[in-house]
This record gives C-alpha cells, structure tokens and sequence, in this order.
C-alpha cells in the first residue's frame, strides 16, 4: 500500500485535458468556505486552468443530495475525467486530495514539476 505522505504527483497532464468537480455544501459556513478555498488552492496549483468548480448548496437544492447519493458534507465529486471519485470532508490534506482524486502537476517544462 502507497504511504500518502511520500506520494509526489509528476505525471503532466496533457494540453487537452479538462477537470471537472462539483463541491456539495450545505450554506455558507466556515466548514465549506474551507473546503472551496482548499480545493481552489490545490486546483490551481496543480492543474493550472484545467478546471471547473461548481458549487452546489444543498440547502438550496436539497432534493440534489439524494439524487448525487451524497450522504456527509461538504463533499467533493470529480466528475471528469472518469471515473467518478469523492471525498468527504473540509479537504485540508492536500495529500489526501491528491491521492483520492488522482490529480498529477501540469509540467511547465520538460523535465515535470515535483512538490
């Protein structure tokens, strides 16, 4: 089993490659403006403008939890690329976000970016 602290994403992405995520919450608390702006960090560090965050406030549309099985908040769906991954949680391990989604650093050079 791959130790999670030792896991450094260098596999770059290609031009074409687009992320798509949506990020359950219920309101605007502190518990998921963490977990947004955690995503959001990682996001652009990692897959540069390769991204798509929606935010879906289940207190607005609490019929969605239901029809997404979504079962703990805030919770996090990568929708593309397939398959379909989640996390539960305020998304503070950025390892855990890396591992989970299978997120690999865009390469700005030849050679790749490590952490």
């Amino acid at each position: 089993m791959e130790n999670v602290e030792s896991y450094e994403p260098v596999q770059a992405l290609a031009s074409n490659d687009h992320w798509e995520f949506k990020l359950y919450v219920a309101g605007h608390t502190d518990r998921s403006i963490k977990a947004f702006e955690n995503l959001k960090k990682v996001c652009e560090e990692y897959l540069r403008e390769q991204y798509n965050i929606e935010v879906i406030d289940l207190l607005e549309n609490p019929q969605i939890a239901k029809q997404d099985q979504i079962i703990a908040l805030p919770t996090l769906v990568r929708k593309l690329p397939t398959p379909f991954k989640k996390i539960i949680g305020d998304l503070s391990n950025k390892e855990k976000i890396l591992v989970g989604l299978e997120i690999h650093k865009v390469s700005t050079n030849q050679g790749g970016d490590q952490l």
